[in-house]
């Protein structure tokens, strides 16, 4: 009898819900995908000691040598000084999406080139990956490659006072598959792990 009521419900509910306009019943799935999947629905935070500092589905920008970098990023923001223009901001997920370069775009081949010259000088003798000069499509990628992690260990090892070994122990433990986890939650680690800050 429970399970007849409860079928009948969802059924009635959802044939409700489908006949109302969409605006109308956005709360009603909201709700359900809160309480069906709390963490995903409400945006995948991370939190270092309480406080919200990222999101699993966003990257950051990363730029001192002790962190682990990202996949390059090409969202924009408006320009502060004239609103007319804007300014690189990556990682913004207000403005999320491809820079739309095609290959032969010369900001696009004079961005990949002088980032080939900064990895080549971080990383002597050693092919730069691809995952480290490319955008995805959406800008926000918060993943990358284990060929671009492990390009960055002598880098980040180097800045952190540690030994590559241990520092590869910790790209081999925030692996998923053929990825580096998150990023961030790697560099957490490191953080946790101690060296030089």
């Amino acid at each position: 009898m429970y399970r007849e009521c409860t079928r009948e419900f969802l059924i009635e509910g959802l044939a409700t819900l489908g006949r109302k306009r969409k605006h109308d019943f956005e709360p009603y799935w909201e709700a359900v995908a809160h309480v069906l999947f709390p963490h995903q629905a409400g945006g995948s935070r991370i939190r270092k000691n309480g406080k919200i500092i990222g999101s699993e589905l966003i990257g950051q920008n990363f730029t001192a040598d002790k962190y682990f970098h990202g996949r390059p990023s090409a969202t924009t923001d408006t320009d502060p000084k004239d609103p007319t223009e804007t300014i690189p901001a990556p990682y913004n997920a207000v403005n999320s999406g491809g820079s739309n370069s095609g290959p032969t775009a010369k900001s696009l081949i004079d961005r990949i080139k002088g980032d080939i010259v900064r990895r080549k000088a971080e990383n002597p003798g050693t092919p730069v990956p691809v995952h480290l000069l490319t955008t995805s499509a959406s800008d926000l990628d918060p993943d990358i490659t284990l060929a671009a992690a492990f390009f960055e260990v002598p880098r980040v090892a180097k800045a952190r006072n540690l030994p590559e070994e241990r520092v590869k122990q910790r790209v081999a433990e925030a692996t998923v598959g053929r990825w580096l986890g998150i990023t961030l939650k790697l560099n957490m680690a490191l953080d946790a792990a101690g060296g030089k800050q």
